[in-house]
Order: structure tokens, then C-alpha cells, then sequence
């Protein structure tokens, strides 16, 4: 069983990761570290984890704990995955793991020198639906791709919400711009050349609430938009010259609805619809990064994939700040 240690009491941790760590078969929560020590203790009681920290610095010197989960505040997850490393822990952190892409290499070396497992939490590529997806598409049920199109958005004015903070990493790209990006990118293994966006930025906030995108894969665009003041949609579509695939619940399954695929042909005269009942993506996730800090084949979203991902976001911003093509 690998032992982890969550730091601090985020939302997305209480509510979704720790419950499925705690559900796996092969990890368990022992540990929560808060700078409250009261909200440490009561996450640890809610969960049945032995051990709550004050401070994340002293959890990470114990030996009570293999590995964390980092959901902190998106500017902090470099600065906590680099210590934790050098702590000997393994490191599950939320998504984006880093900024800018250039930042990633610390990462990376960090990972290298300690001989430990670093991964971003990309949920999506251990679920049921995009698997499907990605088998699909690799065994030509909708000939040659041409287009992918895709949409994240919601409504959030929470000027308190880190998400309209860009001291803390804030913005519509970094929280959901990464979805179509890594989910175009794990369903047709391919990685794309050059992009153009139009970016919007909040004038009170600062932070970027819209960005419209066409990313040139060669073989096929992306096109897909996002944002953080819209009602709120989700969907990813790939669409060939025989078919096309339709993922309905693509990024927050079953939370947002029924985790489905819709595959339609060339006629429209047939759809096969797959379901997915309870894809726990989150506990397949936290599996996945236990059997490989514990020695089994590498699964998990490495490092280098991270970076490559944010290359191309970091793309995208430049494309919506000069104009025209950007080389990602």
C-alpha cells in the first residue's frame, strides 16, 4: 500500500481525490497537513487518516507517508512538488503542475536526482471513455480525422476564488484550457505544430476568461474555446470522413452528467452509444500512480508530457498577445 499524505484541505482534494485514494485498492490517505492545524485534524478524522500536520514542512519530514497529493493554489504546485521531492516523497499534483513550460525542467530534475514518481493529476486519460475514444479513433471507426472540436466553460465572478486570481495562477487556460489540449493529444497520439488564438482578459481580475483557439495538428485541426464567465458547457467531438465521435460528459464524468460516447457514421443512419456507469476516474488515477511508485510499468502522465502540453499552452497565450500563427 502506498501511504499518502494530502496537503491542505482544498476542495477538490476533500471532495474527490481523497475519497478515491481511499477507496483504491493499492493506496491509502495516513496523513493531512494543513497550516490550520484544526482543519488538518478534522479532514483526517473525516477520512480515518492517523496523522494530522500543522505545517506541511513537518508532514513532509515524517516517515508516516510515501507519497503526496498537492491541490494547493496553482502558483504554489511547483515550489511544494520540488520539496516534496527532495523529501523523498512521490508526488501526485493537481493540474497545472507548472505555468510555463520552461518551469517543468526544475521538475524533472528534481524527479531525476531523487529517484522519485512525479505526475500532473490529469484524471482524464485513466478514464473508461477516453480509452474508448482513443481505441476508436486508432482502429479507424472514423476514417481520417479531420476535426476536433471542443468547449470547457463555466460561470465563476468569486472575486475570492483563485480561479480570478493571477497571483495564484488564475485564468481559464491553466484550469480548463488544458482539457481539450491533453485530451485531443492522448485520443490521436499526435501533437500539433502552430496555433491562433483571441485571449480575453477580465479588466477588474486580470486573469483570462475566454480564449478561442485553432491548433494545426498537420492531419487534422483543433479548434475548441473556454471560459471561466459562460454558462457553463462541456464536449469534445472528433470527426472523420466516415463518422464521428461525440464524447458527451468529457471532463468532470458524471459529475457533469452520464459518462457517454456517441459514435455516428458517415450517413447518419447509425449511432452506437457506449456507457460508462461510474468510470472513477479519480480512484483509476491514484491506482495507476501507486502500482508505478511501487515499482510497477510506467502509466501515469510523466513529466515530459506535462511540459509538452503546456508548450502548447503557453503557445496559445503568445498567439493571443501577438497574433497571427504561433510555433508551438
Amino acid at each position: 500500500m502506498l501511504r499518502f499524505g494530502i496537503m491542505s484541505t482544498a476542495t477538490i482534494g476533500r471532495d474527490h481525490v481523497v475519497p478515491a485514494i481511499q477507496d483504491a485498492e493499492n493506496c491509502v490517505v495516513t496523513a493531512v497537513a494543513s497550516r490550520d492545524p484544526a482543519r488538518a485534524r478534522a479532514m483526517a478524522d473525516r477520512f480515518g487518516a492517523p496523522h494530522a500536520f500543522g505545517s506541511y514542512e513537518d508532514m513532509l519530514a515524517s516517515d508516516v507517508i510515501d507519497a503526496v497529493y498537492i491541490p494547493l493554489p496553482t502558483a504554489q504546485h511547483g515550489e511544494w512538488t520540488i520539496k516534496a521531492a527532495d523529501a523523498g516523497k512521490h508526488v501526485l499534483c493537481e493540474k497545472p503542475i507548472a505555468l510555463r513550460a520552461d518551469d517543468i525542467d526544475a521538475l524533472i530534475a528534481a524527479r531525476d536526482r531523487n529517484r522519485v514518481l512525479i505526475s500532473e493529476a490529469f484524471m482524464i486519460t485513466y478514464a473508461p471513455v477516453w480509452h474508448k475514444t482513443r481505441a476508436l479513433i486508432a482502429a479507424g471507426a472514423i476514417g481520417k480525422l479531420r476535426h476536433v472540436q471542443g468547449v470547457f466553460t463555466y460561470y465563476n465572478v468569486d472575486p475570492q476564488n483563485m480561479r480570478n486570481q493571477p497571483e495564484l495562477g488564475g485564468g481559464a487556460l491553466p484550469d480548463i484550457g488544458v482539457y481539450p489540449t491533453i485530451s485531443t493529444r492522448f485520443a490521436t497520439g499526435s501533437e500539433p505544430l502552430r496555433v491562433q488564438a483571441d485571449v480575453e482578459r477580465d479588466p477588474t481580475f486580470g486573469t483570462d476568461i475566454y480564449a478561442s483557439v485553432r491548433a494545426d495538428f498537420g492531419d487534422f485541426e483543433l479548434s475548441f474555446y473556454v471560459g471561466t464567465q459562460l454558462a457553463a458547457r462541456q464536449s469534445m467531438v472528433f470527426h472523420g470522413d466516415k463518422g464521428f465521435i461525440e464524447v458527451k460528459s468529457p471532463f468532470n464524468a458524471n459529475r457533469w452528467g452520464p459518462e457517454t460516447l456517441e459514435l455516428t457514421d458517415r450517413n447518419r443512419s447509425e449511432t452506437r452509444v457506449f456507457h460508462f456507469q461510474d468510470s472513477r476516474q479519480y480512484r483509476l488515477e491514484a491506482e495507476a500512480f501507486a502500482r508505478q511508485a511501487l515499482g510497477g510499468k510506467p502509466e501515469v502522465v510523466s513529466l515530459e508530457e506535462s511540459k509538452r502540453n503546456q508548450t502548447l499552452i503557453d503557445a496559445i497565450y503568445r498567439a493571443g498577445e501577438q497574433g497571427g500563427w504561433q510555433q508551438v
